[in-house]
């Protein structure tokens, strides 16, 4: 068999937003692919009906829509002449066209002034639109040409130059968002009607339609946004009323949906298990904002299941009259639940590998995953008693036809009296009887698992000769929140799964070397390369990928540092900073022996430059071989949605780190 290369990442296809039209009789998606030429992806909308495919648009450009009814959608876009050239002078605005998938082409239905973040049909022509906009001036979508004209010119005298005043003050792939705020709209089309129901400073955290009402959770704020809380407010779009029914302190919501004739709350409290914890559902009475429990859930109500082969997300729940569909991910699989009124919790579909996104209509279920170590795929199946997936589309048939793709081994161990599970992919063309390298890979998170899906790196590695390995050691999602909880412990029992597991895949695998095994991870996995070089020389070589190496800075440059760093750590930068400092990778950079690769992202906000920096500085100082990677213009996103190239050059410059140490 042909072995998989690094290049074939441009040949995939990835789907995402599958969603039924009203009458449940056809679906649209998405689908995007790399241009290398270009440096960016093209999206396309596609329809499924009556079992077969067919594309709809083809300018490269369309990745999100709404159908309006059973044979129209709209879809964002920048087509004419005048659109081109408002783009090009950096407006803000989102023009809408309609197309009839019975025919015809796309033509203009709406034009918004300002950047629409999501849209939903309320009536026929009347919709609830979320948009940002800047505390400063609110209402600059109101203004006339020449007061727009002035505020853009203003920006531009300032483009270099920022100033702070908030926390956060940016966010990883926002930018600069200090002073921004999004707020939710009702917009009526004939005549255009734009009608703000909240005003900046509030901020929407999310929202959901009851009837003729708008249910919106939001946090009014100023300097310091809270972490915990929120207010709610309705307003019925039929009668105008307005009304403030919520003001909560000690729930932080996560999402709110309408199932099985309820409004559901799925929000945590982060008392028993910080930030991290799971959500429990709660009912809320839009009558008189009473919330009540309705389950107190123990597992994730999303799929937490890591790929590279990815691009573009799609619904994670969906409120029916019969309940709320879910995903939930179990171990290292990503599967369907349905939450019941009553507050029994179903499985749907258990198969193992990821799905991606979902809907649910007329008793079908339509939906994107990874099953059976292919590509993304669209999936389809009668809702019901042993509900088996029927593939539907055939996207990804070429790009992986005659090529070896290694099947991931299961292997499970005790360590430190947990269960700690996991997988091993053999290298191409395995003889039992040669020699091999190997690669642990960590996944980020740390609230995230790896699972029997396609992962792109990995097939390139075993393809090129070595054993994959990687496990969900503690601190990972897929089990209970006690098992997810490392606060106050990084480094402690996750680093002992790391390497018990390492010794039993080489106890198993005599065929590895174990003078030649690698480490790589990214994110939570950044922060695990950082620590393992620092506690063990067993490895012959690491790369360090959008890493935490030191709490103490992490806690004032990340987006997400002033609150998760002191709850990770279990401790702040003013009362005991010797706890920040003790789980600081960047304290034991001293002992460490194995050279090491960091790549980072100059616009990765979660887990900023100055991190990767801090550790490669330490190892140059003290005469370690070390190679820093920066790449201009990504983020923390950078190996799953990043430029093809740098994509390609990202994975590149691992892999060369490898070969270089381990061949």
């Amino acid at each position: 068999m042909e072995p998989i290369t690094q290049k074939d990442l441009l040949n995939y296809k990835f789907l995402s937003a599958v969603r039924y039209a009203p009458g449940g009789e056809r679906a649209a998606f998405a689908v995007a692919c790399a241009n290398e030429e270009e440096n960016c992806y093209e999206q396309r909308l596609w329809l499924y009906e009556k079992g077969g495919l067919r594309q709809l648009t083809d300018l490269g450009k369309e990745s999100s829509f709404l159908w309006i009814d059973d044979h129209r959608l709209i879809f964002p876009a920048v087509r004419s002449a005048k659109e081109k050239k408002r783009a090009e002078a950096k407006e803000e605005f989102t023009a809408y066209y309609v197309l009839d998938v019975n025919g015809g082409e796309a033509v203009p239905y709406m034009t918004l002034p300002f950047a629409v973040q999501s849209i939903r049909l309320l009536d026929e022509g009347l919709f609830l639109v979320t948009a940002t906009v800047d505390k400063a001036q609110p209402m600059l979508y109101e203004a006339s040409e020449e007061e727009k004209a002035e505020a853009r010119k203003k920006k531009e005298a300032e483009k270099d130059y920022e100033v702070f005043t908030e926390l956060p003050f940016w966010g990883n792939g926002e930018g600069i968002t200090n002073g921004k705020r999004t707020l939710s709209f009702l917009v009526d089309r004939e005549p255009l009607r734009i009608a703000p129901l909240l005003i900046a400073p509030e901020d929407l955290i999310c929202q959901t339609v009851f009837g003729d009402e708008i249910l919106m959770a939001y946090l009014p704020w100023q300097v310091k946004r809270p972490v915990t809380g929120f207010c709610l407010r309705t307003f019925n779009f039929r009668t105008g009323e307005n009304r403030e029914i919520v003001d909560n302190w000690e729930l932080s919501p996560h999402f709110m949906e309408t199932a099985g004739g309820k409004v559901l709350l799925v929000a945590s409290e982060g008392k028993r298990h910080g930030l991290n914890e799971n959500a429990w559902v709660y009912t809320l009475d839009p009558a008189d904002g009473k919330i009540e429990v309705l389950r107190k859930e123990e597992y994730n109500m999303y799929n937490s299941v890591g790929s590279d082969c990815r691009l573009g997300g799609g619904r994670q729940a969906v409120g029916t009259p019969e309940g709320l569909y879910h995903l939930t991910t179990r171990e290292g699989n990503a599967v369907l639940h349905l939450l019941k009124p009553d507050g029994e919790d179903v499985p749907v579909f258990t198969g193992e590998g990821a799905m991606d996104c979902f809907d649910v209509a007329n008793g079908h279920l339509l939906c994107v995953g990874l099953y059976e170590m292919r590509l993304q795929e669209l999936y389809t199946a009668t809702l019901g008693e042993n509900l088996q997936l029927s593939r539907v589309s055939h996207f990804n048939d070429e790009a992986l036809a005659g090529r070896y793709v290694a099947q991931p081994e299961p292997i499970t161990i005790q360590s430190r009296g947990l269960e700690i599970g996991g997988w091993i992919l053999k290298p191409r063309d395995f003889d039992p009887n040669e020699k091999y390298p190997a690669i642990l890979d960590v996944h980020g998170g740390p609230k995230t698992v790896y699972g029997p899906v396609f992962y792109h790196e990995m097939q390139l590695w075993a393809n090129m000769g070595y054993f994959v390995f990687f496990c969900n050691p503690k601190g990972s999602d897929g089990r209970d929140n006690y098992f997810m909880d490392i606060r106050g412990r990084y480094g402690d029992t996750d680093f002992a799964n790391l390497m018990d597991f390492t010794d039993a895949v080489l106890e198993k695998y005599p065929q590895i070397d174990r003078d030649r095994l690698c480490e790589t991870g990214g994110s939570y996995g950044g922060f695990m390369t950082n620590w393992i070089i620092g506690h063990t020389d067993r490895f012959c070589c690491a790369a360090s990928q959008r890493s935490i190496a030191n709490w103490l800075s992490f806690y004032g440059m990340s987006d997400i540092g002033f609150y998760f760093a002191a709850d990770q750590t279990d401790g702040d930068i003013y009362e005991n900073p010797e706890k920040l400092w003790a789980q600081s990778p960047l304290k034991y950079a001293a002992k460490v022996t194995t050279p090491t690769l960091f790549i980072h992202s100059d616009e990765d906000y979660r887990c900023p430059m100055a991190e990767g920096i801090q550790m490669y500085a330490a190892l140059i100082d003290i005469g370690i071989e070390a190679r820093l990677c920066l790449f201009h213009g990504e983020n923390h996103e950078l190996s799953r949605s990043g430029k093809p190239k740098h994509r390609q050059r990202r994975l590149q410059e691992i892999t060369d780190w490898f070969e270089k140490h381990a061949r």
